[in-house]
């Protein structure tokens, strides 16, 4: 059972329509085909009949026995049987031998001999054999009239032979039964092949009516342009089939890009092959230059033969910046968490000392621990007056020395607390900017630390440059290697081993991608260890 069609009708199926189309078309072309097959007919007897009687005239009037007969007393005698031969021969209707004065020595009713023929001679007797359509004695006739010459070649006698139109009509009559057959056998086979395609069709259409096909398109056309979800079709040869409103918005596409190869649309290269892919791919985080995307494709198959992919994308920007500042806090906490740990073990140690009598020991311990904790805490107070960015400073060192690894803020970090609102920069993709670079510069500081045996160290800087916001942190790892620059900011790129936590390789596209949407810069240099500059424009506009 098909399902049903919003707006369906209950007019003929376009199975139906097409049937009683073709089958008029069928019987229309042949009709006229056999109109046309008989006029033609008609005009080939005609032409025949024409022939053949100016064959037979003008062979009696080259005929010596003709002219012989005319020069007798009573030509009558000779010619009447010579003709009537002649006539039962060749199968015409009459010959009739006449003299100049139209009267007759021949007819195939002997009554008729010395009577005038009726018709026209006038080209005869001026030495012109013609044909004509004439109704004479015997009926409408198709009859050739030939001058008979004598010796001194004057016109001495005329010959008419004829063919009446009903013979021919008889002629016809019986090619019409050929013809009929042959239009009934094309007919019947234009009908069935009419009714093949039909019930082809219908099975094709499940007896759908024009005007349900048309309602169901616009349905289904209106439902994938209005679904906020992107959808994208492509061929087997990876050409776009299909794509609805949400998936150009999404792939930040211009114009419409049927038709065009999956390759050539200028996007990402992962992002690429997955759409393009023969394998199913789920659930899959993809960075665009504007939007973090998940992407589920499939493989569509009919009938077992492959036909190409359809692949769904979803717009996880907002959760990815939601997740990056719940990862920001979480982390904060986390320090929070350690640092009161720390606290209450320090605790323990001053009153220890406290009990033990060296309450000189005790004060110096309990100064140099607060001096320490207290020392990062100031300095970012000072130097950042955005709330966030402060915020993440503060956690992100508390856990780096709970890791082990000195952050330092330099001295000329200067960042006030209307800069960030005043450029527009959203501070959660500034959270998403410094924050994984700042988890990657203490990683590679750890790195550095187990390899050269030096103390793990991160250096941040949060300062104005003219109309530009610079953001510089730097750790004393292993550095980068240039020619892997190019390849870090892509989706997937990561230094951590492969059975490392779900995630890695995310971190630097979406640092990447924040950039982009303000019109940044990135550069990657390296100094004792790697060395990241981000510069964002202060007053450029934020790509959507």
């Amino acid at each position: 059972m098909r399902p049903p069609i919003p707006g369906a009708s209950r007019r003929w199926s376009l199975a139906g329509q097409l049937l009683a189309l073709q089958a008029a078309v069928v019987a229309l072309l042949v009709v006229v085909g056999a109109a046309l097959a008989y006029l033609d007919a008609a005009r080939a007897a005609d032409d025949r009949a024409r022939e053949t009687v100016t064959v037979v005239a003008t062979t009696l009037a080259d005929s010596p026995g003709v002219r012989e007969a005319l020069a007798e007393r009573d030509p009558s005698r000779t010619l009447q049987p010579l003709a009537e031969r002649v006539r039962v021969d060749t199968g015409v209707d009459f010959i009739t031998i006449m003299n100049r004065n139209r009267i007759r020595y021949s007819h195939p009713n002997p009554e008729q001999i010395g009577r005038p023929f009726v018709g026209n001679i006038g080209p005869a007797l001026a030495g012109r054999p013609f044909t004509e359509t004439y109704t004479g004695t015997l009926g409408p006739s198709v009859r050739a009239v030939v001058p008979v010459f004598d010796e001194e070649h004057r016109v001495a006698a005329l010959v008419a032979v004829g063919i009446t139109v009903h013979a021919i009509s008889a002629e016809l009559r019986e090619r019409l039964v050929t013809l009929a057959l042959v239009v009934l056998a094309v007919l019947a086979v234009g009908i069935a092949g009419s009714g093949l395609v039909s019930a082809r069709l219908r099975r094709q259409t499940r007896g759908a009516a024009p005007a349900d096909l048309r309602a169901m398109f616009d349905y289904y056309e209106s439902i994938l342009h209005a679904v906020r979800e992107g959808l994208v079709l492509l061929d087997r040869d990876g050409r776009v089939v299909l794509c609805n409103d949400a998936a150009r918005e999404l792939l930040d596409l211009s114009g419409d890009p049927r038709g065009r190869r999956a390759a050539d649309l200028g996007l990402p290269d992962e992002l690429t092959a997955a759409l393009v892919s023969p394998e199913p791919r789920s659930d899959e985080i993809h960075v665009a230059d504007t939007r973090v995307l998940v992407v589920n494709t499939v493989p569509v198959r009919s009938r077992g033969r492959a036909m190409g992919t359809a692949a769904t994308l979803r717009d996880h920007t907002e959760l990815q910046t939601l997740t990056g500042e719940l990862g920001a806090v979480r982390g904060f906490a986390e320090a929070l968490r350690a640092q009161a740990h720390e606290a209450a073990n320090r605790l323990h140690t001053v009153v220890s000392l406290v009990e033990l009598g060296r309450s000189e020991q005790a004060v110096q311990f309990a100064t140099a621990e607060l001096e320490t904790a207290q020392r990062l805490t100031d300095r970012v107070v000072d130097a950042v007056g955005e709330p966030v960015l402060a915020a993440l400073l503060l956690g992100k060192g508390a856990d780096a020395a709970e890791r082990g690894v000195e952050l330092v803020l330099t001295d000329e970090s200067a960042l006030g607390d209307t800069v960030v609102d005043q450029a527009g920069i959203d501070p959660r993709d500034l959270v998403t900017i410094l924050g994984n670079l700042m988890d990657n510069a203490v990683d590679a500081a750890i790195e550095g630390a187990a390899s050269h045996r030096e103390p793990p160290r991160v250096v941040v800087t949060a300062r104005t440059d003219g109309g530009e916001l610079v953001l510089r942190v730097a750790d004393n790892g292993p550095g980068v290697d240039p020619e892997r620059v190019p390849a870090m900011f892509r989706r997937g790129w990561t230094t951590k081993p492969a059975e490392g936590p779900v995630g890695h390789g995310l971190g630097l596209a979406l640092v990447g991608r924040a950039v982009r949407r303000y019109g940044g810069t990135i550069e990657v240099t390296r100094d004792v260890g790697a060395v990241f500059t981000v510069r964002l424009p202060l007053r450029a506009r934020r790509t959507p």
